[in-house]
């Protein structure tokens, strides 16, 4: 009979509104255990990444490095200044600036790597950073990385010049689009090299700091299930009390 009620001209738009709000949160509920899930998966992933044993580029180039993210790296090569980029919107503290793209080329290959911050003033043109130059070979290692087609939320990916020039500083670290533009073929991924806390010459490198939790995604689901429980268990109660009032 109950159930009848809630269908009636009088409650059926209250009940579509606790139905639609019930399946939305248990829609978010779900995707908060999708992301805890991925979550998982990261931590996973990067925890097996930093026990492989240091990649050393100059004698092992596997086909599969887009797979090898976080894992440690070492290279030995010299730097092509020439076609080098930046990435714009970075900061050391306070102070605004980019970070510097250098292909490093070794033994007829090449992988770009991120040398890190440098003041965005007196640096807004390549030749600029240009005083930054390490000539001769030079001894990389780091950590191996992805880059990224566009910001995480909101933004779009850069786009190449449609007159067909360089684009010298961009949003993103889109490898994929920056090697496009380049003279030779270039990996598919690059090095972020490892950090010295008494390094204060530009340019500095910097290492992301990672949080293997889980987060607070297991307590947020459990929230949208409650709040799902309460808004289908509840409504019936309410909708008895309101009608027993009326008699």
């Amino acid at each position: 009979m109950l159930l009848l009620k809630m269908f009636t001209r009088k409650w059926i738009l209250a009940t579509l509104f606790v139905l639609a709000g019930t399946a939305l949160c248990i829609r978010l509920g779900i995707w908060q255990l999708d992301r805890l899930e991925q979550r998982r998966a990261f931590n996973s992933h990067y925890e097996a990444s930093r026990a492989m044993p240091s990649l050393d580029l100059n004698s092992e180039l596997p086909g599969n490095l887009t797979n090898m993210e976080w894992r440690s790296v070492l290279v030995i090569g010299e730097y092509d200044f020439e076609n080098q980029v930046a990435l714009r919107n970075q900061y050391y503290g306070d102070q605004y600036g980019y970070h510097l793209l250098t292909p490093l080329r070794f033994e007829g290959k090449a992988v770009f790597v991120d040398r890190g911050f440098i003041p965005a003033d007196g640096n807004s043109a390549p030749a600029d950073w240009r005083k930054y130059d390490e000539p001769g070979a030079v001894t990389v290692t780091g950590q191996i990385r992805l880059g990224q087609t566009k910001p995480a939320f909101g933004g779009v990916a850069d786009a190449l010049p449609e007159n067909g020039t360089r684009l010298e500083i961009w949003n993103n670290a889109d490898i994929a689009r920056i090697a496009s533009q380049m003279p030779y073929p270039i990996l598919p991924v690059l090095i972020q090299p490892d950090v010295d806390a008494s390094d204060t010459e530009f340019p500095i490198p910097y290492q992301p700091t990672i949080e293997l939790t889980e987060g607070s995604h297991f307590g947020y689901a459990l929230q949208w299930f409650t709040f799902a429980t309460i808004l289908f268990v509840g409504y019936p109660f309410f909708l008895q009390k309101q009608e027993a009032h009326a008699i």
